[in-house]
């Protein structure tokens, strides 16, 4: 490659700047290019000499950003915020690390939470409503390349009223729902055909859609498929079911969940250590958190070079198999152990007090990795992922965590000033003290008179 050919890239401070403004502010693409424009400060913190009254690249960069920056580069800057918060303890103890022990040493809090989409709330007849409305377009550009002087009958506006009049419904019945699918049903069964049709027209040609459209197509097929099972079978579930024609990935997670008790987004499974979170996995479909635990544990030792002297998560992660490989590394579960309880006796009361009292702490312990997942959905819109593709979305996810975690280096960078601080002053305070206190103490010599003579 040659470096003078070709359009210049952009500094690396500049963006990763960047994302680190977007995700801090909450803001959209469009607006942080225009923040950074307008504010020197932000500049400045981007890297520029100097202000410049132009926008330092274009909003859609951030998608190829987004694209670019895999697993691999967020595991980089994980590794360079743990590098410098080992630093900084080091310094604070006197230049010696934890790593020169070999025993377990730390705690791992470990947990799961579902970074939701921004989609429209799926519901059967929107989902038909939409797919039927893509067959028509599909159907409109056939028409227009067979040159045909006559269209295929859709009736799209009678299809819209049905829809509507279901659709606008404050409490809708089940037999009104069931009559609303079954009509979206027969319009789209009714298009599909029609486009097969137009398609055997063009003969040998090649495929006459764009890529976008055949994929909508291969989507819409998709979701009619699906819904038809449902509604022959009067069934309320399906597997791998699409919820959104536009992200197909997309999968409605089950929770429990009190607020709502399903979520539709990528499910984490995060590990907590020191404040610094990481997301040790992403699941587009729902997984059993547990069977990620060993793996999690394992890369505690590889990143910090022992194991975590306990690992606290929910009751989900306490497995039989997860206890013993614990068990076997020497570390300890915060959790309550399986089997029956011990028998209450004047020989073990003591014991079964202390248990309880440990597994009242570990709760208490475990409470930073809640604090993390709220600071995320409330702080930096995790449960509103605007991205429009699986890998993009991930990339999102990522650079939430990291500003997240870079906050948190930064307080403790904050901390380490404020300690080198104090430490000055109580030292020239001393020194002002011993000072005065000298002063004090010492008397002053007087020199004896002179006699007079007469």
């Amino acid at each position: 490659m040659d470096a003078t050919k070709g359009r210049p890239g952009k500094d690396a401070r500049l963006v990763i700047g960047a994302v680190i403004i977007k995700h801090k502010l909450n803001l959209s693409d469009e607006e942080t290019v225009l923040q950074i424009q307008e504010n020197p400060y932000l500049q400045y913190f981007v890297g520029l000499s100097s202000y410049r009254d132009e926008a330092p690249f274009t909003p859609s960069l951030f998608v190829t950003i987004r694209k670019r920056m895999g697993a691999s580069v967020f595991s980089l800057f994980e590794q360079t915020i743990l590098d410098n918060i080992e630093e900084k303890k080091a310094r604070k103890c006197g230049g010696q690390t934890k790593k020169e022990k070999a025993e377990n040493q730390g705690k791992m809090l470990v947990d799961a939470t579902v970074a939701e989409q921004a989609i429209r709330y799926p519901t059967d007849l929107s989902l038909l409503n939409e797919a039927r409305e893509i067959s028509e377009n599909i159907i409109d550009e056939l028409y227009r390349i067979n040159d045909l002087t006559k269209k295929p009958r859709t009736y799209r506006q009678q299809a819209r009223k049905n829809y509507l009049a279901v659709a606008k419904k404050r409490k809708a019945g089940g037999k009104v729902r069931r009559k609303g699918t079954k009509q979206q049903l027969q319009y789209l069964r009714r298009n599909f055909r029609y486009i097969e049709e137009l398609l055997d027209l063009i003969g040998g040609r090649s495929f006459p859609l764009p890529h976008k459209r055949q994929r909508q197509y291969w989507i819409i097929q998709h979701v009619y498929d699906q819904q038809h099972t449902m509604y022959r079978n009067n069934h309320r579930r399906c597997d791998d079911r699409i919820v959104s024609i536009y992200q197909p990935y997309v999968r409605p997670i089950v929770r429990g969940k009190a607020s709502r008790n399903v979520e539709f987004g990528c499910k984490l499974n995060v590990s907590m250590v020191d404040g610094i979170a990481v997301v040790n996995r992403f699941g587009w479909d729902a997984f059993n958190e547990s069977t990620d635990l060993i793996a999690q544990v394992e890369h505690y030792k590889s990143r910090y070079g022992y194991y975590p002297e306990t690992v606290l998560g929910d009751g989900i992660y306490g497995t039989r198999v997860n206890r013993q490989y614990m068990k076997s590394k020497g570390v300890r579960f915060g959790g309550k152990p399986l089997g029956r309880p011990k028998k209450l006796t004047e020989a073990t009361a003591e014991q079964i007090k202390k248990e309880k009292l440990q597994r009242r702490q570990d709760a208490l312990d475990r409470i930073p990795v809640e604090g993390k997942f709220g600071q995320g959905k409330n702080g930096y819109r995790l449960n509103y992922i605007r991205a429009k593709t699986q890998k993009t979305s991930e990339a999102w996810i990522n650079s939430i965590f990291l500003v997240m975690n870079l906050m948190v280096l930064l307080r403790m960078f904050i901390f380490y000033l404020f300690d080198c601080l104090q430490r000055v002053t109580e030292g020239l305070f001393e020194s002002i003290t011993a000072g005065a206190m000298t002063l004090v103490t010492t008397k002053p010599t007087r020199e004896a008179p002179t006699p007079l003579t007469g």
